[in-house]
């Protein structure tokens, strides 16, 4: 059977951590099953720093499925050392407020060397990849440049200071916290990216498309908006289910109802599905699983209230096979 994901970061990773078990991989590593994974990466959170490129959600899976992510934080590599960072803050070297850990620059190197050799993103994480054997197909949606900024009120209002300002969104998440009001956000560089046409190809040819319980603005959002998506997604014959990041009203994990605030859609399970929309609708979705106690009505997909809390891998499995069920595929 062949496994389309789209994906953010945290929530994304420990999602496919689930779908590999119950597809009979081992959740972290490689395995034979028969089955085929692919997991397509939003690449919004990706930035420059200190003359290295980030990819926040791409690591995230990589490191999670490759059992080399830092469990308690969700984040970076696990075992790190902070020498870097404690060097460029010596320095006085901005940005102070995001720290790169000393294997996680590794990382970075890495990918910015082969970046600026002429190599796209797709084949570097392919390279990254073949050291962490994630048993996953990772594959960033473009391998244009794609970054989401947050339009913020001006902290510093002046005379003639604009009223408002466009941030890079990490520096709203890690440095502020995601506490200024966000006002709107923008996709830079989205309007004149193309699908990685293997990301395409995935959606297209999958037998089931789940969406991952990402965040629905800045992640599954984010991804959607990459021209040649949304006609993958109208034109797959596989069923797309989703799985609500929203449980009793608040987020699984981060600050996904900032994000929700900013485009007037409610923090509920119910509010994001129809944010979505049902397929039969003309929205994205035909399934929609909820929180067992949530209740939804989405117009034109069907709903199903069963477990969605993640918090072992075989919880995060039985997530995947309701989503399955769902969607009327047998493994």
């Amino acid at each position: 059977m062949k496994v389309t994901v789209l994906v953010g970061g945290v929530g994304g990773a420990r999602f496919l951590l689930g779908v590999k078990a119950a597809l009979g991989l081992p959740a972290v590593g490689p395995g034979e099953s028969g089955h085929e994974i692919t997991a397509v990466v939003n690449v919004g959170d990706d930035i420059w720093l200190h003359g290295l490129r980030i990819c926040p959600d791409l690591d995230t899976c990589m490191y999670t499925l490759g059992g080399g992510i830092d469990s308690e934080r969700g984040w970076g590599r696990a075992g790190e050392s902070w020498a870097v960072r404690d060097e460029l803050m010596a320095y006085e070297a901005d940005p102070t407020w995001f720290g790169l850990g000393d294997r996680d620059v590794a990382t970075h190197l890495v990918r910015s060397r082969m970046l600026r050799a002429g190599y796209p993103l797709s084949q570097v994480t392919e390279a990254l990849c073949h050291r962490w054997q994630p048993g996953v197909r990772l594959l960033p949606v473009t391998d244009d440049r794609v970054e989401t900024h947050v339009v913020i009120d001006n902290p510093d209002p002046g005379p003639e200071a604009p009223p408002q300002i466009a941030v890079h969104f990490q520096e709203w998440w890690v440095r502020h916290q995601a506490k200024p009001e966000a006002q709107r956000f923008a996709s830079v560089g989205a309007e004149t990216a193309k699908v990685l046409p293997e990301a395409a190809a995935a959606i297209a040819d999958a037998d089931v498309v789940l969406v991952a319980p990402s965040n629905p603005v800045v992640s599954i959002g984010t991804l959607i908006q990459v021209p040649g998506v949304p006609q993958a997604l109208v034109g797959t014959k596989a069923k797309i289910i989703g799985l609500s990041p929203i449980v009793g009203g608040r987020p699984l994990r981060g600050m996904a109802d900032a994000c929700l605030t900013a485009i007037g859609v409610e923090t509920s399970a119910e509010a994001v599905g129809r944010h979505y929309g049902g397929r039969g609708e003309g929205g994205l979705l035909d399934g929609w699983l909820v929180h067992t106690g949530d209740t939804a009505e989405v117009p034109g997909a069907e709903t199903r209230a069963v477990p969605l809390l993640m918090t072992d891998v075989e919880a995060t499995a039985e997530m995947a096979r309701a989503a399955f069920a769902l969607a009327g595929v047998t493994p």
